[in-house]
């Protein structure tokens, strides 16, 4: 794995263990489910460990799959530009990049 995969990496594991690190968003079926159900979903997602070449082809642990009650969940990390308006132009560079985690069911994506 390359530094530079590296760096992206625990970025992106920093933002799974700790929402407040970038941001996080979660589409109207999540919600739909329940502040109970979101709240198991946003523990989910900062333990997940299933990565795989399948899912995370460059070790950057920024896509997941799982269940919660019954419900398949996904989430996956995109990089933006600090406006929000176009990609990062480095996101192993926190000083140019917002994460943004979204978090959404399997048949919303």
């Amino acid at each position: 794995m390359t530094a530079t995969a590296e760096r992206i990496r625990a970025l992106n594991d920093n933002l799974r263990h700790n929402l407040s690190t970038g941001t996080a968003v979660m589409t109207i079926g999540v919600a739909a489910l329940g502040p109970e159900l979101v709240e198991r979903v946003v523990k989910a997602v900062a333990t997940f460990d299933d990565f795989c070449n399948a899912n995370d082809p460059h070790n950057e642990h920024d896509f997941g799959v799982f269940d919660v009650d019954g419900h398949r969940v996904i989430f996956k990390v995109d990089y933006y530009d600090l406006s929000l308006e176009r990609h990062s132009p480095d996101p192993a560079d926190p000083t140019v990049t917002e994460r943004v985690l979204t978090l959404m069911l399997a048949e919303e994506y």
